[in-house]
């Protein structure tokens, strides 16, 4: 391996966002909790500077540096932005939550950046090491955060079963990974597919895949390894669980499309049959269980494991019996599914941090009761939302649902297509139960909504994208498609 000086440009907004994460550090030391604006003003131009360099830095040429072990591609460039975007509309919702409850310390935007650099990494990661680098910065990040209400019980329950299920499935991940480096002898992703088109025997790589393919699915949340998500999401505090819920689905898909799709996609027939399992029990259970919860924040977390398995979908249609013909449509669908399931979890979330007040959590569905005649505008933003969500026309759910289903049936799983179809009917139940509760039912509470002037704009976009996208999503699909041909082909 050459260890020569690595060309640092590629990296520029690693770099950058590293550096603003000790500034930051510094900075919330010398001022005081009354002056807590300037550490949120920090981490909000933190995120405008990263978005600037890669776009200044980002070409149609994919890059290799670090000895290989980092890659700057269109691919990554495009998911690195949205999830520049999405964080910063965390903070924004996060911000008065997290002020009223004393939980808008330092400590909250420092870990919010490390969590961005430990998702870029893992965006960017074009080995092994690397995709174990990121993922670890990222998860240890989102271990405290979780924790962050130190007075809270729940929050602190939800932390350590967070720590100890996602520390035995990242040892699990790294089983797999060394499995894979016994028989290849290398880490490197891009030479792990070479050495396997060379064939050969592949005992050991099938069990190597295993491992990873479940650690891969813990990271993801779906069937069989989603226990931690119900639990985390509840007891996190809402502007965490907003985090988890949305900017982490980004990277967990880009980790997928790295791990599977550029390494072992000469494994292709094995893994394909795995996310097969893993998607339908994922559609089934999330669509089933989110029927009995009462808990607003528990529902969105089946509803996020339904969702995983449908963006699933589109990962194991990429090829059909073993030839690249449906794999173009296929991954630009997952991805397309990713971006338009991260636009309605920020909006879902963002509607319980707007309803919760001091001393009150707004995350029962009760809380939601009569909504439209306390605020007839965020009433009309959830509807969209959770129409949204349930895959009705004409937004942008219904829209990723078509294209990731019009993949399967491409690919030939047709009773794949139906078998998701009639679950994406039994989910609509809760969030149509969400709409009759705003509408036709009486409030049960009559506080009224005190919502900043940011966040209320901010939101109104988010549902109003949700709406509009459904009907013109080609820009957004536009750069998927050009995001997985630079993916496919390296240009």
């Amino acid at each position: 391996m050459n260890f020569a000086m690595p060309d640092l440009y590629p990296a520029s907004a690693e770099i950058f966002i590293l550096i603003m994460a000790c500034v930051t550090l510094v900075v919330d030391l010398l001022v005081g909790a009354s002056r807590r604006w300037l550490i949120y003003l920090l981490a909000q131009l933190t995120l405008i500077g990263c978005f600037a360099i890669t776009l200044l830095t980002g070409d149609n040429q994919t890059v290799t540096t670090f000895s290989n072990l980092y890659i700057d591609d269109r691919f990554g460039d495009i998911l690195k932005l949205a999830t520049y975007g999405c964080v910063a509309i965390v903070l924004v919702y996060g911000r008065s939550y997290l002020a009223v409850r004393n939980l808008d310390s330092g400590e909250f935007y420092l870990l919010t950046l490390f969590a961005t650099l430990g998702m870029m990494v893992l965006i960017s990661a074009n080995n092994f090491m690397t995709i174990y680098l990121g993922l670890e910065l990222l998860s240890l990040s989102l271990y405290a955060m979780v924790a962050l209400d130190r007075d809270s019980t729940r929050a602190t329950e939800a932390a350590m079963k967070f720590f100890v299920l996602g520390a035995m499935a990242s040892g699990i991940l790294l089983y797999g990974m060394s499995m894979i480096y016994g028989a290849t002898g290398t880490l490197d992703l891009i030479e792990i597919g070479q050495r396997l088109a060379m064939g050969g025997s592949k005992t050991v790589l099938l069990f190597g895949l295993v491992f990873l393919v479940a650690g891969l699915a813990f990271k993801l949340g779906v069937v069989p390894f989603h226990m931690w998500i119900p639990d985390v999401y509840h007891g996190a505090p809402t502007a965490v669980t907003l985090f988890i819920g949305s900017a982490t689905k980004i990277a967990a898909f880009a980790m997928a499309m790295r791990l599977l799709v550029m390494g072992m996609f000469d494994l292709v027939e094995h893994w394909q049959q795995m996310l097969m399992v893993l998607a339908a029990l994922s559609i089934a259970l999330g669509n089933v269980a989110g029927i009995a919860q009462t808990n607003l924040k528990r529902m969105l977390a089946y509803s996020a494991i339904a969702h995983m398995g449908y963006m699933l979908l589109g990962l194991l249609s990429g090829v059909v019996g073993g030839h690249l013909g449906n794999v173009w449509n296929a991954y630009s669908s997952a991805m397309f599914y990713t971006f338009s399931y991260v636009l309605m979890s920020l909006g879902a979330f963002g509607m319980i941090l707007a309803l919760s007040r001091a001393g009150f959590e707004a995350e029962r569905l009760e809380d939601f009761k009569g909504l439209n005649k306390r605020s007839p505008w965020f009433a009309a933003i959830m509807m969209v939302l959770m129409f949204s969500m349930a895959g009705m026309p004409f937004f942008i759910g219904f829209f990723a649902k078509f294209m990731v289903l019009q993949s399967v049936v491409n690919a030939g799983y047709v009773w794949l297509a139906v078998f998701a179809v009639a679950f994406s009917l039994v989910g609509a139940f809760y969030y149509l139960r969400v709409v009759k509760l705003m509408y036709f039912d009486a409030p049960s509470d009559h506080a009224p909504l005190e919502v900043p002037a940011d966040m209320r704009l901010l939101l109104s976009v988010n549902g109003l994208l949700v709406a509009l996208l459904g009907i013109m999503p080609g820009a957004v699909l536009e750069y998927c498609t050009s995001a997985t041909y630079s993916f496919l082909t390296g240009q």
